[in-house]
């Protein structure tokens, strides 16, 4: 089953850049869309629909809203089959309900009301935080340079083998017919001073050496695991007779080029440097159970807050 790519939208400039990406995700990657505005009926200043004595008011603003978000989307991508819904609910747990049946969900950086000045609004948090499939959240427009089509950065943690994150940062790029930059980053012992590059056979040295040897044992894996993906996929291939469906199969990832980038510091600050041009900067998150869903660490926090670009968190359970 080929899930949508679900967006929320609230009115705001961010959330329109987020359904611009989100309509553009869903065409590249041949995926339906679903529109969503979740609210309880909060009353927006300067607004005002006709009235109506048998609809709400709250409720005609917010179905004019989504009807225009349709539109929108029918004018930048008429090939996108797009829906919209309007859920009179709390928007974090209509988000979440919504992220059990998508292939992501998109929203903006910043939204309505009190929370609008912020760089990451309180829904985006908790959805990125509660999301079972991988959440982007579009930042505001960005003021340095032009991103590079195409390009996607994934940082590679501690752990053994490929993440879920690395996998889907393959993905994306294979649909941009892009390329993959994996970051590992890595500190110096606190006792090594930092006015001087590592010498040959320093503990620092070896620290560095360390991460480059597990970040090529990542990528390997990863490779490994892509190509295994890709047969199956293939083989799928041979008993399908149609070429639409051979298309919806063909993601051209064996033609992904990964660069390896290995740099000292903490890890927020390398991903954001490396990001810098980037389309999409993806981290990964753990599951730990419970009501809190994700473990979001400082990494997490640190890109969502202050990423140039768009930054897709992925569950580490996600199997996409």
């Amino acid at each position: 089953m080929r899930l949508p790519v679900v967006v929320g939208v609230d009115g705001s400039e961010g959330s329109l850049r987020a359904l611009d990406w989100a309509a553009a995700e869903a065409a590249r990657a041949r995926l339906p869309l679903r529109v969503v505005h979740a609210s309880l009926w909060e009353h927006y200043e300067g607004l005002r629909p006709p009235a109506d004595p048998q609809v709400p008011g709250e409720q005609l603003l917010a179905e004019h809203l989504v009807a225009s978000a349709r539109d929108r989307v029918r004018d930048l991508s008429p090939e996108v089959s797009v829906v919209a819904d309007v859920q009179p609910e709390d928007p974090v747990a209509t988000l979440v309900r919504e992220s059990h049946e998508a292939s992501l969900v998109v929203l903006g950086s910043r939204g309505r009301g009190r929370i609008a000045g912020m760089l990451l609004g309180s829904v985006g948090l908790a959805l990125a935080g509660r999301s079972h499939c991988p959440v982007v959240v579009i930042p505001a427009r960005r003021p340095g340079a032009p991103a590079t089509p195409g390009s996607v950065v994934v940082g590679i943690s501690d752990a053994t083998g490929p993440s879920a994150a690395a996998v889907f940062a393959l993905a994306q790029a294979a649909s941009r017919h892009g390329e993959l930059t994996a970051v590992r980053a890595w500190r110096r012992p606190a006792h090594a001073l930092l006015s001087h590059p590592p010498l040959p056979g320093s503990s620092s040295s070896a620290h560095r050496r360390q991460a480059e040897e597990h970040l090529e044992e990542v990528l390997k894996a990863l490779e490994t695991l892509e190509a295994r993906k890709k047969q199956d996929s293939q083989d799928t291939q041979d008993t399908q007779d149609t070429q639409d469906s051979q298309e919806a199969h063909d993601d051209g990832s064996g033609a992904v080029v990964i660069h390896r980038s290995v740099a000292q510091g903490p890890a927020h600050q390398v991903l954001i440097e490396a990001a810098e041009t980037a389309e999409l900067l993806v981290v990964g998150a753990r599951r730990t159970g419970g009501w809190h869903g994700l473990q979001l660490g400082p990494v997490n926090h640190a890109v969502l807050h202050y990423s140039p670009c768009p930054v897709a968190v992925v569950p580490d359970t996600y199997q996409g």
